[in-house]
């Protein structure tokens, strides 16, 4: 064991699984400073992924190995390609059967999911609502926003399936001197109800807002505390890219970025290492899918869907692609759907792993927040290209909203 200090994070034990070769290296991800002593022969770039310890303040680390050889780190778009993995409409329907769970007149409310989406201010309703109904949609039981008070009665009113909480605040609607009393009573507000969820979604119609930031940023720790998965997409995504110690090493973490989110991830973890992917920061389609493995890697192994022409998925250990169905229209709301269904599909297959029910869920990877991923991108996609044959070029959000329960034939009972 050797004692390291990371970032901002308190004292972590140091475990050192790799053992085939002495010699230094520096870890590869970013916010990490310690000098790795041994390391994997076969790998080139090694990371550290935090996982919860008994010892009380503290954590292990293990070093993981990110699965390229040191050839592929050269940017090579023939090399590139082979990292990822194609999924046929085949393996994806297998993934979505696997994953959902089956319809029986035994389970009770809640058992199939209760999601929560942590955002929602006075410009932005829309949002969190798309995420919460298409959850609902899905198949979760309860969907939850927790939102500010400006938001609260709008969003209750497009639904009264949703469960609204007005507890976050914004800066113009508090003085100065009552901030920390108001941020206290936000995260006690939250905190309440957070064990309750299998899932958080975190940023759509979030906002900027300084001060509702720094109390969301709050509730990403309380999650992370209680093992609870995160999807952060909108504003979220701007929340942790500008801190990314928020997320960095949580490996039930999912972030949903799309090109320019990328892009400024991409800039902000990876701005003194130029040089992995053909010393470019730049987003190439042929370098994408290393660029995204090595990405996911250095901020310790969570998962990252990458939306585009096509969706890529990544937790630093593997590669896959989504390119099946989708729409041509890019209407705003889609980014919310998806954000929703991940969080579903990404309870389910955690729920099916604890329970390992189906040996077929870890045919494709042993990760369920990565099957969630796979899954939430395959739905959305289907769904938008269903309601495109529909509506074509009127096609809205809520057009696709309409048509989650068909896009699939996954109904199983029991």
């Amino acid at each position: 064991m050797i004692l390291c200090r990371i970032a901002s994070f308190p004292k972590f034990f140091l475990k050192d699984v790799c053992s085939s070769e002495k010699s230094a290296v520096k870890c590869s991800y970013s916010l990490c400073n310690h000098t790795i002593t041994r390391h994997c022969k076969r790998y080139q770039i090694l990371h550290c992924i935090p996982y919860s310890s008994t010892i009380p303040g503290r954590q292990r680390l293990i070093i993981s190995c990110v699965q390229q050889t040191p050839a592929s780190i050269q940017g090579k778009s023939s090399e590139s390609k082979s990292l990822m993995e194609n999924l046929s409409q085949v393996d994806a329907y297998q993934i979505i059967n696997a994953v959902t769970p089956p319809l029986d007149q035994g389970r009770h409310k809640g058992q199939a999911g209760k999601i929560a989406v942590i955002g929602g201010c006075r410009e932005y309703t829309g949002a969190p609502y798309f995420a919460a109904i298409s959850a609902l949609k899905i198949g979760a039981d309860l969907s939850h926003v927790f939102c500010t008070q400006d938001a609260a009665t709008v969003i209750k009113s497009y639904s009264p399936e949703l469960i609204v909480h007005p507890v976050l605040e914004e800066s113009y609607n508090i003085k100065f001197d009552e901030k920390e009393s108001v941020r206290k009573k936000v995260l006690e507000d939250v905190k309440k109800w957070i064990e309750r969820f299998d899932c958080l979604v975190v940023g759509p119609g979030l906002g900027r807002d300084p001060f509702l930031l720094e109390c969301v940023a709050e509730i990403i720790q309380l999650a992370r505390q209680r093992n609870t998965p995160i999807v952060i997409d909108g504003d979220g995504l701007f929340l942790v890219t500008n801190n990314p110690e928020l997320v960095a090493g949580y490996p039930l973490a999912i972030l949903t970025p799309n090109v320019n989110e990328h892009k400024r991830l991409v800039q902000k973890v990876m701005e003194q290492n130029l040089n992995l992917v053909g010393g470019k920061q730049e987003i190439d389609e042929n370098d994408a899918p290393q660029q995204l493995q090595i990405l996911a890697g250095r901020m310790g192994g969570l998962t990252i869907l990458q939306k585009g022409k096509v969706d890529l998925i990544s937790d630093g250990n593997a590669v896959y692609g989504v390119s099946m169905f989708g729409s041509p229209r890019r209407c705003g709301g889609q980014g919310d759907i998806l954000s929703g269904s991940v969080a579903v599909f990404s309870s389910w297959a955690r729920q099916g792993a604890a329970s390992n029910k189906d040996d077929t869920l870890f045919r494709f990877s042993s990760n369920p927040v990565i099957l969630g991923a796979i899954a939430g991108s395959v739905l959305m996609r289907k769904a938008a290209s269903l309601a495109f044959e529909q509506h074509k070029r009127s096609t809205v959000t809520t057009n696709i909203i309409e048509v989650l329960g068909n896009s699939c034939s996954w109904d199983k009972q029991s």
